[in-house]
C-alpha cells in the first residue's frame, strides 16, 4: 500500500510539473519583462510591444508565436555587432518597432501546429528607428529602416550558426551592421 501511495505522489509531482513548466515559461508579450536591455556599452536597445508585432498579430499559433524571449535574442545580437561597428566613443540608440520571424505556423496533416515551416514565402523583417551619435554627443545619423531579405533561404548562415533558430533575424542584423555602420570612415 505505501509502495502504490508513494508511486501516486510522484507521478501526481511529476504531472504538476510537467504542466507548470510550460505556465512558467517565459512569454515575449509577458509585462513584466523589460522593453530593453541594461545599458552596457555604447549601445542601447529597447523595443515597443511585441503585442503589436506583425510575428505574433498575424500569426496562425500565436501561443507558439509569444513563447520564448526572442525579442529579447535578437536585441542582444543587434546591441553586440553594433557596439563592433562603432568607432571610439560613438554610442547608438536602436528602438525596434516590429518583427516578422522567417517562417510561420502551418496546420498540416501529421504536423503540429507548434512547428515553425520556414518557407521562402515568410521572410524575416525587422523595423527599427536609430540615432547615432559621435564622442561629443552630436547626432551624426539617424533613420528608420526596414530590414529584410526576401532571399534569405538561398544565402550562406554567415556568422550565425545554422542551427541558431533566430539565424535568419540575426542575419539581417548583421547585413545593417554591415551597411549601415561599418561600411563608414570614423
Amino acid at each position: 500500500m505505501r509502495t502504490r501511495h508513494l508511486a501516486t505522489v510522484l507521478i501526481s509531482a511529476a504531472l504538476a510539473a510537467a504542466f507548470a513548466a510550460p505556465a512558467s515559461a517565459a512569454r515575449v508579450t509577458d509585462p513584466d519583462v523589460p522593453r530593453s536591455l541594461e545599458a552596457e556599452g555604447p549601445v542601447t536597445v529597447s523595443w515597443t510591444d511585441p503585442q503589436a508585432f506583425t510575428e505574433i498579430r498575424y500569426s496562425r499559433n500565436r501561443f507558439e508565436a509569444e513563447r520564448g524571449d526572442w525579442v529579447r535574442g535578437i536585441a542582444r545580437h543587434l546591441a553586440t555587432r553594433a557596439a563592433g561597428a562603432l568607432g571610439p566613443g560613438e554610442r547608438l540608440d536602436v528602438v525596434i518597432t516590429d518583427i516578422e520571424r522567417a517562417g510561420d505556423f502551418e496546420p498540416g496533416a501529421g504536423r503540429s501546429d507548434g512547428v515553425r515551416i520556414v518557407r521562402d514565402i515568410y521572410p524575416p523583417r525587422i523595423d527599427l528607428s536609430y540615432t547615432l551619435y559621435d564622442a561629443s554627443g552630436d547626432v551624426i545619423g539617424s533613420g528608420e529602416r526596414s530590414l529584410r531579405d526576401i532571399g534569405f533561404l538561398h544565402r550562406h548562415a554567415g556568422t550565425v550558426g545554422s542551427g541558431d533558430p533566430l539565424r535568419h533575424e540575426k542575419r539581417l542584423v548583421d547585413d545593417w551592421v554591415r551597411d549601415e555602420l561599418a561600411g563608414r570612415t570614423h
